[in-house]
């Protein structure tokens, strides 16, 4: 099942993400399943629509999955723009900076959010987009 949502420029970097992991070891996989569990990010593009993913790397060897898992709660759960969720993860936007204007809003385990950076920035490394948070 695709990962990519039309409509969602931000649906192309979780699909990164998400090949990145299939294409790393299972002891790396299994390395970054014990940094972060569940992740949901609902994004909200220029039309108003809505698309989710969850990143879930609670058991496993973790899996981006779009829309929601049934029974999977998420541990953290990011509202945030298409563009702005671009922007993060291309490095052109501070995270901090867009919590603190209320442009990213985050429920949940707040600080668990410092860990899904680990995963993003080492999918940077092989996919070449920026992330940040």
């Amino acid at each position: 099942m695709s990962l990519a949502v039309d409509g969602f420029k931000s649906s192309a970097l979780l699909v990164q993400i998400d090949e990145h992991l299939n294409s790393i070891s299972d002891a790396e996989r299994q390395e970054q399943v014990k940094k972060v569990r569940v992740f949901q990010f609902n994004v909200k593009n220029n039309a108003g629509q809505t698309a989710t993913w969850t990143f879930d790397l609670k058991t496993g060897n973790g899996a981006m999955h779009k829309g929601t898992v049934a029974g999977r709660k998420p541990d953290i759960t990011i509202d945030v723009k298409d563009d702005d969720f671009v922007a993060l993860a291309e490095g052109k936007a501070n995270g901090q900076k867009l919590f603190m204007t209320g442009k990213i809003k985050v429920k949940g385990a707040i600080m668990m959010a410092t860990k899904l950076d680990s995963v993003l920035n080492a999918a940077k490394a092989k996919t070449g987009f920026k992330a940040k948070l």
